[in-house]
């Protein structure tokens, strides 16, 4: 295999920035002409490693919120969420286009008549410019799948998998439901129909090494999904993985620990993959550990410092 002639050139080809990574809000900017912004929905979902489908209570890291940020309540309609959403960035950032972002549990988990309903209204204004939808590989199908396509000519398409890990041993132990070969599947049938593919993988859990992890971001390379979301094994309270952390049974990265792992990951990754987050901090009122991710903004500029240190950038290690 042979190395990719990235140079520091192609590094400062990342839409201008000055960041050494392919920032997805930097993408969006250059697709678009100006700033895009998220609005988080929650269509009240279920998630079938949640409901007794495949097992019962789920994750061992997932909480009673499915990793939603708890920005609207589902009270709301989804029109009402948008509306609310949209009136919060635009007097907060000046905002003035937006992607609806379908966060809460499993996005796709309702039969396909239901979804199209509900996506419809989740595209009903005029400056929505996309759709982004986060679901399990092991809940989407053809017909599904040939809905979210229908939205790709008219706007920014995204399914966003959560896998966590490409190891089985991994899956399994966090009680993930699925292996990954589902999410190989799963993934392979979405880029047929030209919708874009984000990643969460996290970085920590328990029992894998260095090298595991590594794997997992050079598989991803290998397969050209088109955007990654990078995470910290974080403990949230009632969840399987706090009990584990009180009766310390896990060990979490360190913060240094992490800012190298996440310049290792984006070492390996081809340059043209979007990164959507390296950080995530949960939130704080729920979080037991680790309580350095509450310095997000800090940890950034970490991962921003050890880069410039190793004269490195996202792709430098890419093997095409």
């Amino acid at each position: 295999m042979k190395t990719t002639t990235t140079t520091l050139n192609k590094m400062h080809e990342f839409y201008g920035t000055d960041k050494r990574y392919n920032q997805f809000s930097a993408y969006l900017k250059h697709k678009f002409g100006q700033k895009v912004y998220k609005i988080t929905l929650d269509a009240g979902f279920n998630c079938p490693n949640r409901d007794g489908t495949i097992s019962t209570g789920g994750c061992i890291f997932c909480d009673d919120g499915g990793s939603f940020s708890r920005a609207h309540s589902n009270l709301l309609t989804i029109e009402e969420q948008i509306q609310t959403g949209i009136k919060n960035l635009s007097e907060k950032f000046k905002a003035q286009k937006f992607m609806s972002y379908f966060q809460a549990y499993t996005n796709t988990y309702k039969p396909v008549e239901e979804l199209e309903e509900i996506y419809n209204s989740a595209l009903n204004h005029p400056d929505i410019v996309g759709i982004s939808i986060g679901t399990r590989p092991d809940c989407v199908d053809k017909k599904k799948l040939d809905l979210i396509a229908s939205y790709t000519k008219n706007y920014e398409t995204w399914i966003e998998y959560g896998l966590q890990s490409v190891h089985d041993r991994t899956l399994q132990y966090i009680n993930r439901g699925h292996d990954y070969k589902t999410f190989e599947h799963a993934c392979e049938e979405t880029k047929k129909r030209d919708i874009k593919v984000c990643v969460h993988v996290i970085l920590g859990l328990p029992y894998e090494t260095k090298e595991d992890m590594l794997k997992t971001a050079k598989t991803l390379a290998n397969l050209g999904v088109d955007g990654v979301k990078i995470h910290d094994l974080c403990v949230m309270k009632n969840t399987k993985l706090a009990k584990m952390y009180e009766e310390q049974e896990i060990a979490l990265l360190e913060e240094d620990e992490y800012v190298s792992l996440v310049c290792d990951f984006l070492e390996v990754l081809p340059p043209e993959t979007t990164i959507h987050r390296l950080a995530g901090n949960g939130l704080q009122e729920l979080k037991i550990a680790p309580l350095w991710l509450n310095k997000k903004f800090e940890i950034l500029n970490k991962i921003d410092r050890e880069l410039i240190k190793r004269n490195s950038w996202q792709g430098k290690r890419y093997k095409n």
